[in-house]
């Protein structure tokens, strides 16, 4: 009655796990990026909400995320997550707070922290030069474009501009990094403090709902045995 359907190889593509039926397109991933689906608000809460459960102690989940949100004040674009894990492992955070920490670090925030951070290390090395966030983040792409040419001159015919790399030190990394890290370092200070007592009372309040969960479930099973008994 019923007939079996057999595949053709020449005829069927193959069947890929755990791929978008619908990719999502371009515009879109980029929009996300800048705006995420369900607004800043829902993706910070979920972000906050992963904090606050991860299986750890909760001194060391306050340090990954002091540690996460601390190198979110760097010019490490693209190394945010790795040298947040790379603190939070040499400090004995929680790699994976620390991770979740970066996010302080958005495009929300990036534009305040960079032109602040650029402004105070121009301010304390004396050059009296004003760098906006725009033109900070085309240096630092012309760098990344210029480091890599250097990089894959060494196997080709090309020639190395090193000269380039030193101007956007002076100009943008160094005060960049010395402005970021003198405000990165207490704002990582308050943030240690605001969750460490959040992260506290979550697992305290975790901790008394499973333990309720299983005494309810104790007595229910209590209850059942009595009534068998009987």
């Amino acid at each position: 009655m019923f007939k079996t359907r057999t595949a053709n190889p020449e005829t069927e593509r193959p069947r890929v796990i755990f791929k978008r039926r619908n990719p999502k397109p371009l515009l879109r991933t980029v929009g996300e990026f800048f705006w995420p689906r369900g607004g800043w608000r829902r993706a910070t809460t979920y972000v906050l909400h992963r904090m606050r459960r991860l299986p750890d102690s909760p001194e060391r989940i306050a340090r990954g995320i002091a540690l996460g949100s601390f190198v979110s004040f760097l010019p490490l674009y693209g190394l945010h997550f790795l040298s947040g894990a790379l603190l939070a492992w040499m400090f004995r955070g929680n790699i994976l707070a620390a991770l979740l920490g970066t996010f302080y670090g958005n495009p929300i925030t990036f534009p305040i922290m960079a032109v602040s951070a650029l402004e105070l290390g121009h301010w304390l090395m004396g050059t009296g030069r004003m760098v906006t966030f725009g033109h900070a983040m085309a240096a630092i792409g012309r760098a990344s474009g210029e480091l890599t040419h250097n990089l894959l001159a060494i196997v080709t015919s090309d020639t190395a501009h090193w000269n380039r790399l030193a101007d956007f030190f002076w100009q943008v990394f160094l005060p960049y990094t010395i402005g970021g890290t003198i405000i990165g370092l207490p704002s990582a200070l308050a943030i240690y403090f605001l969750h460490l007592p959040l992260v506290r009372a979550y697992q305290r309040g975790r901790q008394k709902r499973l333990k309720q969960r299983f005494e309810a479930a104790r007595r229910r099973q209590q209850s059942q045995d009595t009534g068998e008994n009987t």
